[in-house]
């Protein structure tokens, strides 16, 4: 079996060399652990990683900027937000950008590898401790809804599947869950975007919670 390939973008020379020592410990291939953004989107363009690890704070070019930039070449590659911080706005901006993973510098290494096998198999992963930060969202505390109405426009089919979506469930779990094909659900998934003009299933999942729909994999483990 393949090794895990990720990639680090992240500006703190001493993290980033002590990551890929722990991540290479334990049968993980860093191909590249860059401290700069824009050499970052390159690398990812040519190397094509399983997983990226990216840095929040950066001077020049942020964790958020370099994830949007990613996502508008096209690059769908799991990217995982790895930071100190676990500011609110914060994880929501990453999930929105398209981020498939918010997790926390001071986890177990163990945690972390685990974290990284279940971005790559299409969940969302968000650090334990920031479940309640989703609860609040939830209760409609904090972020503002994106489309209000645009949900209303989904076919009852559709809503379920945004519903599961929610949940964390990727494609293959939901066409399993619902007795139909993947494709079906490809195509589910896309007139789902469409209409709530959003870009990720990530972002689409955000706004379920966001009107109430649960988020129970959406906290310490799944998504794509």
């Amino acid at each position: 079996m393949a090794k895990l390939q990720v990639l680090i973008i992240d500006d703190h020379t001493l993290f980033r060399e002590g990551l890929q020592g722990l991540l290479e410990r334990r049968n993980i291939k860093v191909i590249a652990s860059l401290g700069d953004g824009k050499e970052g989107i390159r690398a990812a363009e040519t190397l094509k990683p399983d997983v990226i690890l990216l840095d929040m704070r950066m001077p020049d070019m942020d964790g958020l900027m370099i994830l949007r930039l990613l996502r508008q070449k096209g690059l769908k590659i799991p990217t995982a937000i790895l930071t100190t911080s676990s500011n609110e706005n914060d994880l929501i901006e990453a999930l929105r950008s398209g981020a498939q993973g918010y997790l926390l510098k001071d986890m177990e290494p163990d945690k972390l590898v685990v974290a990284l096998l279940e971005i790559v198999d299409g969940k969302t992963v968000v650090a334990p401790t920031l479940t309640p930060v989703l609860a609040r969202v939830v209760q409609g505390d904090s972020v503002e809804a994106k489309e209000p109405k645009a949900i209303d426009t989904l076919t009852p089919r559709e809503t379920e599947i945004l519903g599961l979506l929610a949940e964390g469930l990727s494609n293959k779990m939901i066409a399993r869950r619902l007795g139909i094909s993947d494709g079906t659900v490809k195509l589910h998934v896309k007139a789902i975007l469409r209409k709530l003009n959003v870009h990720s299933r990530v972002e689409a999942a955000v706004i379920a919670v966001e009107h109430g729909f649960r988020a129970a994999s959406v906290s310490s483990s799944d998504e794509d």
